[in-house]
């Protein structure tokens, strides 16, 4: 089947996972507090948001309480979870940094030269990531390689649901038909999470495992490679 259109994640794939786990949420968890008591009145919606999810976790905190919605916030940053109003938090707080010159995005070098290649061969590109749209636009718009984010046709966040969720893949696949008149089949999902490809696969999507950082297995349970520039050799229709 040709590909006709490439969905990636980001973290681990496009990506080092130690930039966001050494720089990203360290960089949001020490400006986090300041930048919530500072913003708290513009926040009000997202701040209401984290206090409802909060208590469906057992964790009842009233929405015009401050300082426990910060410690809950702070406390799902350290739990890595992907909730939403956190991840819109984060990706306002990451501007700032990003703005100011703190840091800019680590990309892979075969990853960069990939995306530039399809997208000059008008192969549609799109990001699907735990991290808010926001956010994935501030990445690739502040990378090490420059501003990568006009390679990008469109992005994807937990908004359209969970990423190991086959459901969420339907989403974007049905809303990507309507756009390009393309059939999931035809689309081509990376990621470095088995289960995410697992999900991916089962709305039907073609899948790619990336592995960057150990072995190839034998017989892996997706068509696997250590880096982009080995795509054609599982998907040869790959410009």
């Amino acid at each position: 089947m040709t590909i006709k259109l490439i969905l990636t994640d980001i973290e681990g794939t496009t990506s080092s996972i130690s930039f966001v786990k050494d720089v990203l949420f360290p960089y949001a968890a020490e400006h986090l507090p300041a930048y919530v008591r500072a913003h708290s009145d513009e926040l009000r919606s997202l701040l209401a948001d984290t206090a409802a999810l909060s208590t469906t976790e057992g964790r009842p905190v009233a929405s015009d309480d401050t300082e426990a919605l910060i410690q809950v916030l702070l406390d799902w940053i350290s739990a890595d979870k992907k909730a939403t109003p956190l991840k819109t938090l984060q990706g306002l707080i990451w501007q700032a940094g990003y703005e100011s010159g703190a840091y800019r995005a680590h990309m892979y070098p075969d990853a960069t030269a990939a995306l530039r290649h399809w997208h000059a061969c008008e192969l549609p590109l799109y990001v699907y990531s735990s991290g808010s749209v926001a956010a994935q636009k501030l990445f690739f718009a502040h990378s090490e390689d420059g501003n990568l984010l006009p390679l990008f046709s469109g992005h994807f966040d937990t908004q359209v649901g969970g990423k190991r969720e086959a459901e969420s893949y339907r989403r974007i696949a049905a809303e990507l038909q309507r756009t390009h008149g393309i059939n999931a089949a035809e689309m081509l999902f990376l990621s470095d999470i088995k289960e995410e490809l697992d999900a991916a696969r089962a709305a039907g999507l073609q899948t790619a495992w990336l592995v960057r950082d150990e072995p190839l297995q034998a017989q892996p349970a997706h068509p696997a490679v250590a880096s982009f520039s080995d795509l054609t050799e599982c998907f040869p229709s790959l410009p």
